[in-house]
């Protein structure tokens, strides 16, 4: 039942990169839709078919899909820009009501996850045609609108969407590697175990910076809890549960300073059009470091 729930959801999203692969070959003001609209069309077919088509020819798209981008061949190219007097109008008209959608998405995705067997990703799909449908009746919007805005977000996404995808397989590809255990060899040979604070502040930290690195917690994550969280955090007494979690939540902090994490902090500043490309990050930084510290506290105070 849940499988098939996700497969439906992923032929969903699929669809919705079909149609930005047709609106981008048919974009002539843009110099690379022939390259825009493959990369939405392997996208699109990965997203669909992907279970059903071989490993190997999936890799092999994911790495057309990387050489469209080294040789800048993906670009938004020209999508109808927001009427800004008809938003600002419906905006003032709707008033606080203009965030209901969103707390539609957030209170049936936890809902679903907390309280059936149907997990998380079921519930952030659910949550998202809910959501939808939500704003729909909210805004009387009519099919057209929705086809456009959604097409103008997606679009707008372009090979940033793929980021955090390819760099949560890369964190698999890492341990299936054993980059953990080296890392955990190295690290010893200088840090010896036994310190609760020390252990903590050296996981915490190195899940900060690897995911700045990586640009995704989720590939620091199966890395560093192996390499360091379990030998010097988990080993020495620290609760599995708090350590896992909190640990993420540190390589969170890290992602608020990357421009790996493209999705967070480049993709609002083409969005807004900002002319510093690190602004969105030089806003985060402060809150990021404050929040590290709040993170390692809490992990020394609570897992042991």
């Amino acid at each position: 039942m849940i499988n098939t729930i996700l497969t439906v959801m992923y032929v969903l999203i699929g669809f919705m990169m079909a149609l930005a692969a047709i609106g981008s070959f048919q974009d002539k003001q843009n110099p690379a839709r022939l390259g825009t609209g493959t990369f939405w069309t392997l996208l699109a077919i990965t997203f669909a078919f992907g279970s059903y088509i071989p490993s190997a020819i999936v890799g092999v798209m994911i790495v057309i899909i990387g050489i469209l981008a080294l040789f800048k061949q993906i670009k938004v190219g020209h999508v109808e820009a927001v009427d800004i007097k008809h938003a600002t109008a419906a905006a003032t008209h709707l008033g606080a009501w203009v965030f209901m959608p969103s707390v539609v998405l957030a209170v049936v995705s936890v809902g679903i996850a907390q309280f059936t067997d149907m997990g998380g990703q079921v519930g952030i799909g659910i949550g998202a045609v809910v959501s939808l449908i939500a704003a729909i009746i909210l805004t009387h919007a009519g099919t057209k609108t929705v086809y456009k805005d959604t097409q103008r977000m997606v679009r707008s996404v372009g090979a940033a969407g793929v980021l955090p995808q390819l760099l949560a397989t890369l964190g698999a590809v890492f341990t299936a590697a054993g980059v953990g255990d080296l890392t955990a060899k190295l690290i010893a040979g200088v840090f010896p175990a036994g310190s609760h604070l020390g252990g903590v502040i050296l996981y915490c930290v190195a899940m900060a910076v690897f995911t700045a690195i990586m640009g995704n917690a989720f590939a620091a994550f199966a890395v560093i809890t192996a390499a360091i969280g379990v030998p010097f955090v988990i080993a020495q007494g620290g609760s599995v549960a708090v350590v896992a979690a909190i640990g993420m939540t540190s390589g969170y902090c890290g992602t608020l300073l990357t421009p790996m994490a493209a999705n967070f902090n480049s993709l609002p500043v083409a969005l807004m059009e900002m002319k510093d490309e690190m602004g969105v990050i030089k806003q985060q930084a402060p809150l990021a470091i404050i929040l590290l510290v709040v993170q390692i506290g809490l992990m020394y105070f609570l897992a042991f």
